[in-house]
């Protein structure tokens, strides 16, 4: 019997089937040398210009434990030319004396006390603080290799507008968030958290002094009570002669007739973004997208009641006055950044 010939069209099929092939373990080799740079760049602040096959055989070994997840020891190895025996050693050598273990220990409770959002700057002020003095080289390599990471999700913001309702004030801060005292300037706004169980809504007033939450509150429905029981916790801290300007954005909250009536009596200065400018009120937005990254974004809130959730949130707002550190204070908290100037609130 003759053979059939092969079509020419079955030849193109498998050369381009072939080059097909080609062509994913080219990818697949740029993205595992993609990688490389990439940990190498986090765990040893080498830049990522620099052939890897420089790099210390120690360093190498520290790149394969922190890709051995994605990709096969041995590829590692063989693409790093470290020979099996010399990882091993060093894996063994770290094992025997690690002088970071105890500083290891300390970042882990640091980190998980405080709600998984300080990155490596923070670390740092903390374990200095706490007389453990290393570089922020160092915290930022070993808060990689023990998978500290702070979880980092863009947010759909929540929307109050609901229309020109009467005339709105001007805008008075000019996005100037700066203050040299307390009850200087204040900002508010509303955001959303969005539930299996339903939504719940935070209405807080900010001071632009030191970021403080001069007072806020927190329910399942965005609508009067929510904004007027926070004004008047934030206006039982003031004194006589504290006259704020309250900056807010155009939502029909801050014009219902209750709000207003407290704003005239208690002496406040309005001030309201321009329509559609959300970056008018930067200041709050961003303390917003704090809130939703360190506590809210990558969790999972499935079985948790609304009731459960607002008293988590609570307790984190509290949290974020009295123990949260900022960089800008000093690596303090606002309330002690207070205590220390001799602020009494």
């Amino acid at each position: 019997m003759r053979k059939r010939k092969a079509a020419p069209q079955d030849k193109n099929q498998d050369t381009l089937l072939g080059e097909i092939q080609r062509l994913r373990k080219q990818v697949h080799q740029l993205e595992l040398e993609r990688d490389i740079l990439t940990k190498a760049n986090e765990l040893i602040k080498k830049d990522l210009g620099i052939s890897f096959l420089k790099l210390k055989n120690g360093e190498k070994t520290l790149i394969v434990d922190a890709l051995k997840k994605k990709y096969p020891v041995a590829e590692l190895l063989s693409v790093l030319q470290l020979a099996r025996s010399c990882y091993f050693y060093h894996k063994a050598s770290k094992r025997l004396y690690d002088k970071y273990a105890e500083i290891r220990v300390i970042m882990a409770d640091i980190f998980e006390e405080n709600y998984r959002c300080y990155g490596y700057r923070r670390l740092h002020a903390m374990l200095r603080s706490n007389n453990r003095v290393i570089s922020e080289k160092v915290v930022r390599r070993l808060m990689a290799e023990e998978q500290l990471v702070v979880k980092r999700t863009r947010r759909r913001r929540y929307n109050s507008y609901c229309g020109e309702i009467g005339p709105a004030p001007e805008n008075l801060l000019a996005r100037d968030f700066s203050s040299c005292r307390p009850n200087e300037k204040w900002l508010t706004d509303i955001t959303e958290f969005q539930l299996p169980a339903g939504k719940v809504y935070l209405s807080p007033v900010i001071d632009c002094f030191d970021g403080q939450v001069v007072s806020w509150s927190i329910g399942t429905r965005p609508d009067a009570t929510l904004v007027n029981t926070m004004l008047d916790d934030a206006l039982d801290t003031l004194s006589e002669h504290d006259k704020p300007v309250i900056h807010s954005d155009r939502g029909g909250h801050y014009r219902w007739p209750g709000w207003l009536e407290r704003i005239n009596t208690s002496g406040l200065i309005r001030s309201m973004s321009r329509k559609g400018c959300s970056s008018d009120n930067a200041a709050c937005e961003g303390f917003f997208g704090r809130i939703k990254n360190e506590m809210f974004y990558g969790r999972d809130w499935a079985g948790i009641t609304l009731e459960k959730f607002i008293c988590f949130l609570d307790r984190y707002i509290r949290w974020y006055n009295e123990k949260r550190i900022k960089l800008s204070l000093g690596a303090m908290s606002p309330v002690k950044y207070r205590q220390h100037l001799g602020i009494t609130t």
